[in-house]
């Protein structure tokens, strides 16, 4: 196979382009991913030189302007046309790229995305996220793309879920489950039941509601919610994982007898807390665009950049957008156009 192209906004994120270009040259000397960073061409090029990235397949693609993490969605795309998250963007949509990554900006990477490459036909784009389970990760979708949906919406993230698990899980039927307050079909608000009949309808393994409590237990590969809820639930568990991590540390401090534990346990708490760490799942796939898009947390380091552009040259390599066309486009003809009915 050729080798995947990735865009990467490399001005994006909290910490600026030095952890950008750090996981750009450890995706590119590790994995031989082919990177183009976009962004100020001087600045990547002294970072660049920094890593000693000479001989590697990375290339720069200029952009004179950034994107703030708190400017809003449309007067980005209105003021800056020459952005990075634009420039990248207009790379994947030539045929140029094959890939995009962020971790700038998320709400103008998704209103970017949806103006410059636009949608699968019928289908309202989501955010998935891997999060960690007893057993193996599982799937949440959507994690913010979305605050308000309808019950067709949430089949859709289920349909789109299952193909990402399929490609990223390498599960052959995933187990699909819908959040709610209760495991009967009879639990949730209006949204959930009636997302409940589509989802029993449909050709996904759907194996019923799932409550918050069992989320972590590992049962369920794919876990449908719409934007709010995931959202919510996604920033909980990242915060709870954090405290967590603190409060041990504080414990294993106050006695000699806790400090003597800690040093036996220390490889353990250090498996723990890479098993919670957002940055060895990289980022999340925005699905149902028609473009391979990963938007990464703000806070990402070089370690969870690197990982989203292997996430990014996986899906490409996979040829994702193919296979959700075709799961949604069956959905569609098996429900009678359902996915574009306003009524659902």
């Amino acid at each position: 196979m050729c080798p995947m192209k990735v865009a990467v906004d490399a001005m994006g994120g909290d910490h600026g382009p030095g952890v950008v270009v750090e996981g750009a040259v450890n995706a590119a000397r590790e994995h031989g991913i082919e990177v183009i960073l976009v962004g100020q061409a001087d600045v990547l090029s002294a970072l660049l030189n920094q890593y000693n990235a000479g001989l590697l397949p990375i290339s720069i693609k200029h952009a004179s302007q950034v994107v703030g993490m708190d400017e809003s969605p449309s007067d980005s795309l209105r003021r800056k046309k020459d952005s990075t998250i634009k420039v990248a963007f207009e790379l994947l949509a030539s045929g140029q790229a094959d890939a995009v990554v962020s971790a700038g900006n998320s709400g103008a990477t998704l209103a970017t995305a949806m103006v410059t490459l636009g949608r699968i036909h019928g289908v309202r784009p989501a955010i998935a996220t891997l999060i960690p389970t007893l057993k193996e990760p599982a799937i949440m979708i959507d994690v913010g793309a979305n605050v308000d949906c309808k019950p067709i919406h949430l089949l859709q993230f289920g349909l789109m879920g299952a193909v990402f698990a399929q490609v990223r899980l390498q599960k052959t039927a995933p187990r699909v489950g819908l959040l709610s307050i209760g495991e009967e079909d009879s639990k949730g608000n209006q949204q959930v039941k009636k997302a409940y009949d589509l989802l029993v309808a449909s050709p996904l393994n759907f194996v019923g509601n799932v409550e918050g409590r069992e989320v972590f237990k590992g049962d369920v590969d794919v876990i449908v919610c719409d934007g709010f809820v995931g959202n919510i639930c996604l920033k909980l568990s990242e915060g709870l994982a954090e405290s967590m991590i603190e409060m041990m540390k504080k414990e294993m401090a106050v006695s000699l007898a806790a400090k003597t534990g800690y040093l036996l346990a220390k490889t353990a708490l250090h498996r723990f807390k890479k098993r919670v760490d957002y940055a060895e799942y990289g980022g999340a796939p925005l699905l149902g665009v028609s473009g391979v898009v990963i938007i990464c947390h703000g806070r990402s380091g070089a370690k969870a950049m690197k990982n989203a552009i292997c996430v990014a040259s996986e899906m490409a390599q996979a040829d994702i957008i193919s296979r959700l066309k075709v799961a949604l486009e069956e959905q569609q003809d098996g429900v009678g156009g359902a996915l574009c009915s306003p009524g659902l």
